[in-house]
């Protein structure tokens, strides 16, 4: 059994258990709004409470910082979250390694679902200048990216990945209000098992409201948030797609002597 690691909240000092809350309450702005902000806080279990501002929200509504503390506190050596983890080839590097493993190109299809016009995430990822310096899917020359952009129903994205008989599908998602991103998520998922082509392909789920935990729980193969480069993409579908084969990459010596990481994490339900 590994050792506790209790922590708890850090505010002036450590293991005071201060913490900062921001809220909006429907009511204009007063004295009386002001004790119904710390009234609220209290009763999340908050004691030392202090409404350190309060502000016009628009009419009658009212946005608050409060901050308390909290005696709560927990084990983070008990902690499991499922990750992404696999060795990272360069540019050509990666390139290479799949034209001796795989021996063609990688076809991937792209988009934002639903109602989502927002494609800087889907962009980022597909789209030949990438991000942050890190080249685009479009960019290699061992992947197919087909970037279908904004408002993609989920039926016609599927539909398009069976035409091309897609590799991997990477599904973006910005708008999360009322879950809709899960939402159009499950509806994505259940048109490709209809289409009889989800077994057959790799999932991959991206937005600012999306981890690795929360695309496994919906049913895809990896989840990716901010932060995400196109070259973390692009190695984890290499890796992944010879996994799915039951190809194993050879092991090349890291800088450190070891071998390849290998992608790890829950398969898909």
């Amino acid at each position: 059994m590994s050792e506790k690691h209790l922590i708890r909240p850090y505010g002036d000092r450590k293991d005071d258990g201060v913490i900062q809350l921001s809220f909006v309450l429907p009511v204009p702005v007063s004295e009386k709004a002001k004790e119904a902000a710390a009234q609220l806080a209290k009763k999340l279990g908050l004691s030392h409470v202090l409404v350190s501002s309060m502000e016009k929200a628009g009419e009658d509504y009212s946005f608050f910082v409060v901050y308390g503390r909290t005696h709560m506190q927990l084990d983070y050596a008990a902690i499991e979250v499922p990750v992404v983890a696999h060795r990272k080839h360069a540019f050509d590097e990666l390139n290479d390694v799949i034209e001796r493993d795989v021996g063609r190109k990688i076809v991937v299809v792209g988009a934002c679902i639903g109602t989502d016009s927002h494609t800087t995430g889907i962009d980022a990822i597909m789209n030949m200048k990438g991000f942050a310096g890190d080249y685009g899917l479009e960019r290699y020359r061992m992947f197919r990216a087909i970037n279908l952009g904004s408002q993609v129903e989920p039926h016609a994205l599927v539909e398009k990945a069976r035409e091309v008989e897609a590799d991997a599908v990477l599904v973006s998602k910005v708008v999360t209000q009322r879950d809709v991103h899960k939402e159009d998520a499950r509806t994505l998922v259940e048109a490709a098992k209809q289409a009889k082509i989800f077994d057959k392909t790799i999932w991959i789920f991206g937005g600012p409201r999306v981890d690795h935990k929360t695309a496994l729980e919906l049913g895809f193969d990896a989840g990716f948030g901010p932060g995400t480069k196109p070259s973390d993409v692009a190695n984890y579908i290499y890796y992944r797609l010879l996994e799915r084969q039951g190809r194993a990459p050879p092991p090349q010596p890291t800088a450190h002597g070891t071998p390849d990481a290998i992608i790890q994490g829950a398969e898909k339900p």
